[in-house]
């Protein structure tokens, strides 16, 4: 008999094997599929700057590096969520998550 726990199983392994981690999946991949679908509008500087955080029904979260930055992506929310519905995808708020610093 075979005992499972010394046989290490991958990331996408488990989440075949677990409806809720394959949910978190599906979740994780959309949020970045949205993120490739709004970066032509993000400014160049701020690109590398924001990365793609959770889904939450129809509000989506972009995780910022600083307050600067989420400054002036404020200002281009409304082009970012029209682009989104464009792509199919209904999200009626995005929020703001300005990241604090790692240390």
């Amino acid at each position: 008999m075979t005992n499972r726990r010394n046989h290490p199983v991958t990331l996408l392994q488990a989440a075949e094997e677990s409806p809720a981690l394959a949910r978190l999946a599906e979740l994780a991949r959309e949020s970045g599929e949205r993120l490739k679908a709004i970066q032509p509008l993000i400014p160049p500087a701020l690109r590398p700057a924001v990365k793609a955080g959770p889904i939450d029904g129809s509000s989506w979260c972009l995780l910022v590096g600083n307050n600067a930055a989420a400054a002036k992506l404020r200002q281009v929310l409304p082009a970012l969520q029209s682009r989104l519905a464009d792509c199919g995808w209904q999200v009626t708020s995005i929020r703001l998550k300005v990241q604090s610093a790692q240390r």
